[in-house]
């Protein structure tokens, strides 16, 4: 079999091992030796598999006999890690997702309960949280780096902090409509005229020229609280309602947490981890479509489905034009491990962003 049929196989549970030398089908293939390794039950949902950042140990969610189960497997030769094999308390088991360190594992249940529990490495129930019931629940998990907070976010349109040494809420953040405290700075995204100066101008264009005069360009102004954010009431009598918390993501200097309320799906929320309160809130011309931290700084990168890149830092927010050819919206990006460069990708096209640095003179 070639690689490129490889990679043609289907179904859910495929990726790539974190070091790239094997692809995980739940049939595990080695392209280095070629062997194959088989792990049975697997749960197909689109959390259940999970890596240790430094890729020793793979969790993997099944099902088996109407219960779910978690196995731990080492990834040097898949086998079972001392033989954790351990069914958890869920009814519709959602997700897995490792803490930075490795030693806590999260499970969450389905959306129809509100139900996490944490794993230690040998399969011990280190804790249970609940924080309500008879409603839709978690709709999605964050560990910060330090792997000392995790954050849930949840379909009540509110973030609630758990702390690593008694895995009880030390906070939670809401997301009102309307932005009241002063201390808040909302940066809001408005349009601006294309400028170009008038010896440059020519006939025909040159096509550098006609894109700059045909693009929309935007910039940010600092809003006056209180200022109210666009708010979309969800469908209650449709499935996968738009509500709730469906992005975040903590800075990794443990300092921020960006967020996204669907409900409110033009805007980012960051927040100061430090404080526990909000400092920031970025309302976009569009929705948000995807964001992601610079993996070096407290530098947020977010797209909003077209030709822009929008950057904020706790220095301040720039919207950059992506000097691409033709019709370039980008709905998801991805920063190089060295924050220099980032992957911008279309629909069906990608490009890569070189990030330009200012010389200390």
């Amino acid at each position: 079999m070639n690689f490129s049929e490889l990679c043609k196989l289907s179904g859910l549970l495929g990726r790539f091992s974190p070091d790239g030398r094997c692809l995980l089908r739940i049939t595990v293939w080695s392209l280095c030796t070629k062997s194959v390794s088989y792990i049975k039950y697997p749960k197909a949902c689109q959390q259940g598999i999970a890596f240790t950042k430094d890729g020793r140990y793979m969790a993997v969610a099944e099902r088996r006999d109407c219960k779910d189960f978690i196995s731990i497997f080492v990834c040097s030769d898949w086998q079972l890690l001392r033989g954790q094999h351990f069914d958890t308390e869920t009814q519709d088991l959602f997700g897995i997702e490792w803490a930075p360190n490795g030693c806590v594992l999260a499970a969450w249940d389905t959306c129809l309960e509100y139900k996490i529990l944490l794993y230690s490495l040998d399969g011990r129930l280190l804790s249970t949280y609940r924080a309500y019931e008879w409603s839709l629940g978690i709709k999605s998990i964050a560990w910060s780096p330090s792997s000392q907070f995790l954050a849930i976010g949840s379909y009540d349109e509110k973030v609630r902090i758990l702390n690593h040494v008694t895995w009880k809420k030390i906070t939670e953040f809401e997301h009102p409509a309307t932005i009241t405290n002063t201390k808040t700075i909302v940066y809001k995204e408005v349009e601006k005229s294309p400028s170009v100066e008038t010896e440059r101008l020519s006939f025909p264009p040159t096509r550098a020229l006609a894109s700059s005069l045909f693009s929309t360009q935007s910039k940010y102004d600092i809003a006056q609280v209180p200022v109210s954010l666009h708010y979309i009431k969800p469908v209650a009598d449709r499935a996968n309602p738009k509500m709730g918390i469906g992005m975040l993501a903590f800075s990794p200097d443990n300092c921020f947490l960006a967020t996204k309320n669907d409900n409110i799906p033009n805007a980012v929320w960051i927040w100061d981890i430090q404080k526990l309160k909000l400092f920031v809130v970025l309302e976009q011309l569009c929705a948000i479509q995807s964001f992601q931290w610079d993996p070096r700084q407290p530098r947020l990168a977010v797209c909003t489905g077209n030709s822009k890149v929008y950057l904020w830092s706790p220095a301040g927010c720039v919207s950059v034009q992506v000097p691409t050819e033709g019709d370039f919206q980008i709905v998801s990006l991805s920063w190089h491990s060295s924050g220099d460069s980032m992957a911008l990708l279309s629909k069906d096209n990608f490009c890569v962003c070189y990030l330009e640095r200012e010389e200390v003179k």
